[in-house]
């Protein structure tokens, strides 16, 4: 039965666009960080640190995907939440505290709804 979800999850990724694997990268960061908060909360230390290098990782790759040249300032302010996102994990994670990742989950609500957001209308204006 995991075999057929994984390839499922696998065909949704190479058949996605640019705008559905940018927020399916924010659905999997906020996934991630709820579920370390929630380790934390559970002392379960070895699930926190594997849901916060999750996380991390997805953040790092939002941010290696940034285009200064293209996105100018735009770009500079992404970048700057995602060193805020990494710095309060990093955190959350050294001092086993949850209070970092409400920080970095509330970046990432607002994120994600902004893009998701910039995508209906973008759509709205290309049909």
């Amino acid at each position: 039965m995991n075999y057929g979800l994984g390839a499922y999850k696998k065909t949704s990724v190479h058949t996605a666009s640019k705008e559905q694997i940018l927020l399916m990268l924010y659905q999997a960061a906020i996934k991630n960080c709820k579920k370390a908060m929630e380790a934390i909360e559970q002392r379960d230390i070895a699930k926190k640190g594997e849901y916060i290098g999750k996380l991390q990782d997805i953040v790092i790759e939002l941010n290696n995907s940034l285009d200064f040249d293209i996105g100018g300032n735009i770009s500079q302010e992404l970048s700057s939440l995602y060193d805020f996102i990494l710095f309060s994990s990093t955190q959350a994670n050294i001092k086993i505290d949850r209070e970092p990742l409400e920080g970095c989950l509330n970046v990432l609500t607002t994120l994600y709804e902004g893009w998701s957001e910039a995508i209906k209308q973008l759509k709205k204006e290309t049909k």
